[in-house]
């Protein structure tokens, strides 16, 4: 285990200990003074502060307003909303941990424990990192809908239970697991917002509790097809005019005995959702080619995605257990990070098209 994994890991451990000690107070509290929170916003606040924001009440009759507190740690937010709303703050009903992307930069660890360190908290509360300003989109939704927050948590449950491909969702219980198990690393999904707008962006890699790139685009379609979900929805290969749908894959990864070469086959069923290309796909010599495009396209973009993520020192994909032979030394997860930097990589895709019907 590397030095961070395990210093990661110690000061999980320590605080977990120290969490476990018994209180002779029993808290009692009518349902009127308790306050649930669905959300907690954490930026970066002024003079290396945590800035946090939440919606009060999140239940009853009156009006929600945003509560916002700069504070040295998470749990100071607790204390400050309680000395100034009559309700008393409680994080039983939490779904949500919301992230700006800057402060996720210089590392989470310390948000993390603290969530898991609360026997409160429930462990399968969804996390994302934030780009722009969430605040200003808060204000604006709340002049819209109160319920803003609850329709932002029906789709993340949406999308989690669908499994649709469409977007990265993890949960706390998931994060930890990534973030303290060896040869692995966490990702999460990425928003960006706007006064008007909160949409996905992609999916958020980390370098232990650091994030250091963000995947868009095509390379998060990727992300989704070899490793997330292993099933795409929707399929986009706009260079070759063609959409695939219900895309699934089946990944196999093979090491040499010298960890220097990964070679990865990838078995892509697919139907053709549609396509504006020129070749004609009643034709078989045609629809051959076009096949083969696809799976040359996805080679390609497969290859360079792997490129990006062995330059950033990480291992969102767990391909570092392929090292694990039977019957030799375990590797650390610093020398397994060396070997994966500079290995070669080879990508082969088989792709079994069911062809469009009516096409030109």
């Amino acid at each position: 285990m590397t030095k961070g994994k395990r210093s990661l890991l110690c000061s999980l451990m320590i605080s977990l200990f120290i969490a476990q000690g018994c209180s002779p107070f029993v808290e009692n509290h009518e349902i009127e003074e308790i306050s649930p929170v669905t959300f907690w916003y954490i930026q970066k606040g002024k003079k290396e502060k945590l800035s946090m924001s939440t919606l009060v009440p999140p239940v009853g009759l009156e009006k929600k307003r945003i509560f916002n507190k700069e504070v040295n740690m998470i749990k100071q937010a607790g204390k400050h909303f309680n000395l100034d709303y009559y309700n008393e703050l409680e994080n039983g009903q939490l779904r949500m941990v919301m992230i700006e992307e800057q402060l996720a930069r210089k590392g989470v660890v310390s948000i993390i424990n603290t969530l898991l360190n609360d026997p409160k908290t429930p462990q399968r509360l969804y996390l994302m990192i934030v780009k722009g300003d969430f605040e200003k989109y808060m204000l604006s939704e709340l002049k819209q809908s109160e319920k803003f927050d609850f329709y932002l948590y029906q789709t993340l449950r949406h999308f989690e239970k669908a499994n649709q491909g469409e977007m990265s969702i993890v949960n706390l219980h998931q994060f930890k697991n990534q973030l303290y198990t060896l040869f692995s690393d966490p990702y999460v999904p990425v928003f960006q917002t706007n006064e008007n707008h909160f949409t996905y962006e992609g999916t958020a890699l980390f370098k232990d509790d650091k994030l250091v790139k963000i995947l868009a685009g095509m390379n998060d379609q990727i992300f989704q097809l070899i490793h997330n979900n292993k099933y795409l929805k929707i399929l986009e290969l706009p260079r070759l005019s063609v959409v695939l749908g219900q895309a699934r894959s089946m990944v196999y990864m093979d090491l040499n005995k010298k960890n220097t070469s990964l070679s990865m086959k990838v078995k892509v069923d697919a139907g053709i959702e549609e396509y504006t290309g020129d070749k004609d796909l009643q034709n078989q010599r045609e629809f051959r080619t076009l096949v083969k495009d696809v799976e040359a396209e996805l080679e390609k973009q497969s290859t360079e995605l792997l490129k990006e993520i062995q330059e950033i020192k990480a291992d969102p994909l767990e391909i570092g257990g392929e090292a694990l032979f039977p019957f030799t030394k375990p590797m650390s997860n610093k020398d397994w990070l060396k070997h994966w930097e500079n290995m070669d990589v080879n990508v082969d895709y088989q792709v079994n098209l069911r062809p469009v019907v009516n096409s030109r």
